[in-house]
């Protein structure tokens, strides 16, 4: 295990190497690629043991317990979509990788993002449904699959860490507009229990892009945002972090940068130096880590940026390491979408196109 002392040494050797020109006012669009960090991170595979008989489905939510070691994590049931399957989506590993909790069978159709909050519940998005797709080359006047007799998905579900549903946000099936959700993304809870949403999965005109806020008691509050590219338009909001100062982070992956924010959703920053983000973690010491998983690949405006994790600080906006993705071949995303570290400073990388849970420790 990499205690806390030796990942602050690591860190700060590595600081020592990297010019910090540019990152503390977050860069601009047109900003030179963040690649050329040091790593001093190696990468573990294969310690998560899942029960006798799964496999890793498609993985892209990965948390730490309130413990501060354990991991949660929410995989799509062996595939990429766990409508119709009754197996468990949503599992807990101790740090030695051993389950000890699962749950969330028939309940959500595609995990996609997850948060524990201060009480130790764990909130997940079900940023799809369970209506079976049309299929690829079907006429456009074929009539559609039949439907399931309950359409569930698009939703957001607050679980105890014991596996008992005590909330559903949004109606089953999705809306949009005045009713919500469609593909929501990712869930924060604020220390004093209001509850923000990052809705919106794809890049067209006509797609959902914005933050919706709620209090405790899932009372719509505030919304904020469309699709676009301005200073503040959002395309695919895909992650939410929170710093020790109450500002939200918002990885705006297809704008290809983080928005920061007051609770009251009014931007105070804007970050490019992090590239493309998927995913967002900032620890206890305001650690910042973020996931880019699509950068040189998906994006084609970003040729020149790797996919990775990238690490720094969340007060400044300084980087401080970069983990690149080993995949080479396209068109495989990164080995990380979903982003967590623990108290020690193990990070955890939780991967959507290689499906499986890595772990990040410093090198010995």
């Amino acid at each position: 295990m990499v205690r806390g002392r030796h990942f602050v040494i690591a860190i700060s050797l590595a600081a020592a190497l990297v010019s910090r020109a540019g990152a503390q006012a977050g860069g601009s669009a047109t900003m030179a690629p963040t690649n050329d960090l040091p790593n001093p991170y190696e990468t573990i595979a294969g310690w998560a043991k899942l029960p006798e008989g799964r496999t890793w489905g498609s993985t892209s939510a990965v948390e730490i317990d309130k413990d501060g070691v354990s991991i949660w994590v929410a995989e799509r049931c062996g595939a990429n979509n766990c409508a119709g399957s009754n197996l468990a989506s949503i599992f807990k590993f101790d740090a030695n990788g051993n389950m000890v909790k699962s749950f969330g069978e028939g309940i959500i159709a595609w995990p996609h993002g997850i948060h524990v909050d201060h009480e130790g519940n764990v909130w997940v998005t079900d940023a799809r449904d369970n209506r079976p797709a049309r299929g690829r080359g079907a006429p456009a006047d074929a009539p559609p699959p039949p439907q399931p007799a309950v359409i569930y998905g698009h939703q957001v579900h607050k679980f105890s860490p014991d596996g008992k549903l005590l909330m559903s946000l949004g109606m089953k099936g999705g809306g949009r507009d005045s009713l919500y959700f469609w593909q929501p993304n990712d869930v924060l809870v604020a220390p004093n229990g209001d509850i923000f949403v990052v809705e919106g999965h794809s890049s067209n005109a006509t797609a959902t892009a914005r933050i919706l806020k709620f209090d405790k008691t899932g009372k719509l509050l505030k919304t904020f945002g469309k699709f676009g590219k301005g200073p503040e338009d959002l395309d695919q909001p895909h992650a939410l972090a929170m710093d020790s100062r109450g500002r939200l982070f918002v990885g705006d992956r297809g704008n290809n940068r983080i928005l920061i924010m007051d609770q009251d959703l009014k931007l105070l920053d804007t970050w490019y130096q992090f590239s493309r983000p998927s995913g967002i973690y900032i620890d206890a010491q305001d650690r910042i880590y973020v996931a880019d998983s699509e950068s040189g690949s998906v994006a084609p405006e970003r040729p020149t940026w790797k996919r990775g994790l990238r690490i720094g600080s969340a007060k400044d906006g300084s980087l401080v390491a970069f983990i690149p993705d080993p995949a080479t071949s396209p068109p495989s995303t990164s080995s990380a979408e979903g982003v967590a570290a623990d108290k020690n400073g193990v990070i955890y990388g939780a991967e959507v196109g290689e499906r499986a849970l890595k772990r990040y420790v410093i090198k010995k």
